[in-house]
């Protein structure tokens, strides 16, 4: 049998329970995402994502310009929000062209906007969402042309 000093046994265990304190403290206390039905209440405005780039506000469906324009009316009341929560919608998901007037709308008029994001809250930032002119109808990408031909017969009925 082989036997350790009661010193060597003492600092072995010393350092064990050292390290077991040191990686529990790095893991206390971490970043844990917040979830939006914690926070729903503490949000100034909420607004929820519909189809076609369009918003949900207090029930009534506003294109971006729209949005805008309540903002805009909101200010002039001394009433804009310093917060503004953009959910998901009922028909739609929250799509890249919303976060891209959002930003535009949270450079305007100065509020933080935040989304939930796979049931975290994440803030919107302008710079990197390269925030959007407001426009009242997106025009969807052109589908392919069918190719261009002549049906006109030549006077002559000749071809070059």
């Amino acid at each position: 049998m082989i036997r350790f000093s009661t010193w060597l046994t003492r600092a072995t265990a010393a350092i064990m329970l050292g390290s077991t304190l040191l990686l529990a403290g790095c893991h206390f206390g971490g970043t844990k995402g917040v979830t939006t039905a914690s926070m729903q209440g503490q949000f100034d405005a909420t607004i929820q994502a519909y189809k076609e780039g369009q918003f949900v506000v207090d029930g009534a469906v506003l294109s971006a310009v729209d949005l805008g324009s309540h903002f805009a009316y909101l200010k002039d009341q001394g009433k804009l929000p310093k917060t503004v929560l953009l959910e998901n919608g009922d028909d739609s998901k929250i799509r890249k062209l919303h976060l891209q007037y959002m930003a535009r709308l949270q450079l305007d008029y100065g509020f933080r906007t935040y989304y939930d994001n796979k049931g975290e809250l994440t803030e919107i930032n302008p710079q990197d969402t390269k925030a959007r002119a407001l426009e009242d109808h997106h025009e969807r990408a052109p589908t392919a042309a069918p190719p261009e031909q002549d049906h006109m017969p030549s006077a002559t009925g000749t071809q070059y």
